[in-house]
């Protein structure tokens, strides 16, 4: 791998690759990969099975904290972990460059910047969970918070007045004040949930892998208004607020589908389903709505979907397991 920083002064997507430990760039004027990025912890060591990822974004800084788990979560998140230990990266996403490598005690599942970008979250996937939260700048231990049963995602509301953790071993998601890291609520979900997603119409949407359900959580009354029936297991949810669509990816068939909002019955009604490719796990909207990346974990590439007629684009190779995909725009 070349020290050289990069120069990544376009609008891009970051997708992790697990299995091939490193990050796809692609330049999305283009729609094609322009840099691959080869992970190594700041102490040379490596990295395996990267995850999730997210982006913080500030003027023209933006940074890059990448979930390290140790193992393979491509054929679900479930499982004894025990005895692994996970990694916090965090990366320059301009010069592509590892700024900061955190070990971690216990395996984790994703690393999450807070909403002001002070804090990075992640879980640790014990049978006594935690939440560990980080200092941003430093990267000192703050605060250490008791969840539930193997937790897995750690996300944030839209507006960021509260953090959510799915508990996959009792079936529960765990609402916290980031600000005082107090649980303000503890929401029983379906079976095996592994992560609450940001939905930009003051809901969270919690996939639930084992009990093929999408609970629906209201944010401002910590309750489940709808649990949308998917009939197979869900890889991740993502709301389009732009289009008011929501899309569940069907990995063991290749396919998302996608809800449509029905105002008059305020309830999500199945519109549709288009295929993508083995694997589809994340999906990544712009912010105008019109264009949606999804990572295929089994096929080695992301599917460029135009949102306005739910058809497929093209598809970029990457990486082995592609998971995680942020976009800088």
């Amino acid at each position: 791998m070349s020290m050289e920083d990069k120069q990544i002064d376009y609008p891009a997507a970051y997708v992790i690759n697990g299995e091939s430990s490193t990050i796809s760039v692609i330049d999305l004027d283009k729609n094609t990969v322009s840099e691959t990025i080869e992970l190594m912890g700041t102490d040379n060591s490596m990295v395996m099975w990267p995850h999730h990822l997210s982006l913080y974004s500030i003027f023209d800084m933006h940074r890059l904290a990448i979930g390290v788990p140790g193992m393979d979560l491509s054929a679900g998140h479930s499982g004894g972990m025990n005895d692994m230990k996970g990694k916090v990266l965090v990366m320059d996403a301009v010069k592509g460059k590892i700024l900061k490598t955190v070990d971690l005690p216990v395996s984790n599942h994703n690393a999450i910047y807070s909403s002001n970008g002070r804090e990075i979250w992640v879980s640790q996937m014990e049978m006594n969970g935690k939440v560990l939260v980080y200092d941003a700048q430093t990267y000192a231990l703050k605060n250490t918070i008791a969840v539930g049963m193997e937790p897995a995602e750690v996300s944030f509301s839209a507006d960021g007045s509260k953090a959510y953790v799915a508990n996959g071993g009792d079936n529960t998601v765990s609402v916290i004040d980031p600000v005082n890291k107090t649980i303000i609520a503890t929401i029983p979900v379906g079976a095996e949930p592994v992560g609450a997603w940001v939905g930009y119409d003051g809901k969270m949407y919690v996939d639930n892998e084992e009990g093929k359900t999408i609970s629906v959580v209201d944010v401002s009354t910590n309750a489940v208004i709808q649990t949308i029936d998917v009939g197979f297991m869900p890889g991740s949810a993502a709301h389009n607020g732009v289009k008011k669509e929501l899309w569940i990816t069907d990995p063991d068939n290749g396919k998302v589908h996608y809800w449509s909002w029905d105002g008059s019955s305020s309830q999500w009604t199945h519109a549709g389903s288009f295929n993508t490719a083995a694997g589809a796990h994340a999906v990544a909207f712009t912010a105008d709505g019109n264009t949606a990346y999804v990572t295929n974990q089994m096929a080695a590439s992301v599917s460029v979907i135009n949102v306005n007629n739910h058809s497929k684009v093209k598809d970029i190779p990457v990486g082995k397991k592609p998971n995680g995909i942020v976009l800088k725009q």
